[in-house]
C-alpha cells in the first residue's frame, strides 16, 4: 500500500501525518522463511580481470575503488570519466595481500579517485583490463538516502534483500557488521566479494565489523591475527577520521549535514580504551549547527528484547552510552540479532525524548536464519515499538535539517513490503539543554 505523507509547517513547528501498518496485525498473514542456501559465486574471467569490485567514500569528494586480481602483476590503476569509454582521468593506488594458513589471497587493490563532482555518474575501469563499471557519487547536500542492512551473508535471502535495495535509488549502503560469514573459510570472502559486486561497485558501501569478521585463529606460532581478511579487503577511511584502526571510524555525508560514526563492538571500548578516547574527540568536534544529524552504527545491540545475543552489548552500552547521549546522537543502528526491532528514544534503559532511537536490523539474509524469540515480558519491552523476525532492509532518508523518514522493508516473496515507518524530528531544544524525558519537546511521528 502506498503511503502518502504531507508535511505542514505551522508556526515553525513540523507537523507530520503518516499511516503506519502494525506488524502484529499481519503476523498471521505471513509465513516467515527458513534460512536460504549459501550461494557460492565463482570467478570465470581471466586472472588479470578485476573481481570483487566495491567502492567507498573518502573525504568530501573522493572515493576509494577496491578490487582483487588473481594476477599478481596487475596494476593498481583506475581510469575514469563521465562518459562511457572515455576516461579523462586516472589514479594509482596501493595493493596488499595476506595469508591465512594454507590460503593465499589474490592481489587486493585500493585506489582513491577524485576530486569528483557530487551526484554524478562516473564510468571506470580497474587495472586497465576487463569490464567497465559505473558509480554514482553521493549528493553534496540534503536530501540523502542511506540504505541499511546488517548480517548479510551470501544466501538466497541476501540476494533478495540486495535486489530490493537496488530497485529504488539510494546514495550509499551502511552495513553494521557481519558481511561474508566466511568464518575462517577464506574462499567465502572471495565468493562474497563477487556476490555483492553488482551493487557494491555502483554505490558506496560503508561497513563496520561484526563477530563473523573476527576470525581469530588458534594460539599457534604465526597464526593470522583477528580481522586480517576484513581489514585487507574492506578498507574504510579510518585515518581520515583520526582513528588508528579500521575497526572504528567516522565520515561525513551530504556535505557534512550527516555525520556517521562506525563503532567497533569487538575492539576495546572501556573508558581507558583508545576507541573511547577517539569517540569522545570525534563527537566533540561535530558542530551541530552545521551537522544537524548524527548516526551511529555498531554490531551488538545495546537494546534488545530477543533471547538471541541477550545482554551482549550491555558492557559497551554502560561504557559509551553517555557519550552518545550528551552528543545528542539521533539514531543507533545495530545488527547481530537476526530480526528487526525499533525502540523509542531511550537513554539508560528509560524512555528519554533526547536519547537516540535504537534500531536492530540484523536481518539482511544470513545463513543462520531468523531470531524468533522476542520476550513479551522482557524489562525493555515497554520501550520496544516494533519487532519482527523477518528478512529485510531499511532506509533513512534525511530530508532536511529537521526531518528524516525511516522505513523498514520486509522481504515478502518477490516484493519489498514497508512494515515500519516513522518520521524523526531533529530537536534543537534537546541540544541546547541537558535533555530529559520529562521535557515537552516535539516528538517523532508515526
Amino acid at each position: 500500500m502506498t503511503r502518502r505523507v504531507d508535511l505542514h509547517l505551522v508556526a515553525g513547528t513540523l507537523l507530520v501525518s503518516a499511516v503506519f501498518v502494525a506488524c502484529a496485525a499481519a503476523a498471521t498473514e505471513y509465513a516467515r522463511p527458513p534460512p536460504g542456501r549459501v550461494i557460492f559465486t565463482e570467478h570465470t574471467k581471466p586472472a588479470s580481470h578485476p573481481q570483487q569490485v566495491h567502492v567507498s567514500v573518502v573525504g568530501a569528494n573522493r572515493m576509494r575503488v577496491s578490487w582483487v586480481t588473481e594476477d599478481k602483476r596487475a596494476k593498481s590503476v583506475v581510469e575514469y570519466g563521465k562518459v562511457s569509454g572515455n576516461y579523462t582521468a586516472s589514479a594509482t593506488g596501493e595493493h596488499t595481500s595476506y595469508r591465512y594458513f594454507l590460503y593465499s589471497s589474490g592481489k587486493i587493490h585500493h585506489v582513491k579517485i577524485g576530486p569528483l563532482d557530487p551526484g554524478t555518474v562516473y564510468y571506470y575501469r580497474c587495472g586497465m583490463a576487463g569490464d567497465e563499471f559505473s558509480l554514482k557519487t553521493p549528493p553534496a547536500a540534503l536530501p540523502i538516502e542511506l540504505a541499511v542492512a546488517g548480517d548479510l551473508g551470501q544466501t538466497e535471502w541476501t540476494a533478495s534483500t540486495l535486489s530490493h535495495v537496488g530497485r529504488s535509488d539510494y546514495d550509499m549502503l551502511l552495513v553494521p557488521g557481519d558481511l561474508s560469514y566466511a568464518d575462517a573459510q577464506q574462499p567465502l570472502w572471495d565468493s562474497f566479494g563477487r556476490f555483492v559486486q553488482r551493487y557494491a561497485s555502483r554505490r558506496p558501501w560503508m561497513v563496520t565489523e561484526g563477530n563473523h569478521e573476527v576470525e581469530a585463529a588458534m594460539a599457534l606460532p604465526d597464526s593470522p591475527r583477528p580481522f586480517t581478511a576484513y581489514a585487507a579487503r574492506w578498507r574504510m577511511p579510518y585515518e581520515e577520521s583520526g582513528s588508528a584502526t579500521s575497526l572504528y571510524y567516522s565520515f561525513d555525508a551530504a556535505g557534512g549535514a550527516v555525520h556517521v560514526v562506525m563503532l567497533g563492538s569487538y575492539a576495546d571500548f572501556n573508558s581507558s580504551s583508545e576507541q573511547y578516547s577517539w569517540l569522545a574527540r570525534d563527537l566533540a568536534a561535530v558542530d551541530r549547527a552545521a551537522t544537524p544529524w548524527v548516526v551511529v552504527l555498531l554490531h551488538a545491540p545495546w537494546y534488545n528484547t530477543n533471547a538471541a545475543h541477550e545482554g551482549e552489548g550491555e558492557a559497551m552500552r554502560k561504557a559509551m552510552e553517555r557519550l552518545l547521549y550528551e552528543a545528542r546522537v539521533d539514531v543507533v543502528f545495530a545488527g547481530h540479532v537476526h530480526a528487526y526491532e525499533r525502540f523509542t528514544r531511550v537513554y539508560n534503559n528509560e524512555a528519554n525524548t533526547c536519547g537516540p532511537v535504537h534500531i536492530t536490523i540484523g536481518d539482511g539474509g544470513n545463513r543462520e536464519g531468523l531470531a524468533f524469540d522476542f520476550r513479551k515480558n522482557h524489562k525493555l519491552a515497554p520501550l520496544s515499538a516494533v519487532r519482527e523476525a523477518s528478512f529485510g532492509h531499511g532506509r533513512l532518508r534525511v530530508v532536511n535539517a529537521t526531518a528524516a523518514r525511516w522505513t523498514w522493508h520486509r522481504n515478502d516473496d518477490a516484493d519489498s513490503t514497508v512494515r515500519d515507518e516513522i518520521w524523526l524530528a531533529a530537536d534543537a531544544a534537546c541540544r541546547q539543554g541537558s535533555g530529559g524525558g520529562a521535557a515537552n519537546y516535539p516528538a517523532d511521528e508515526l
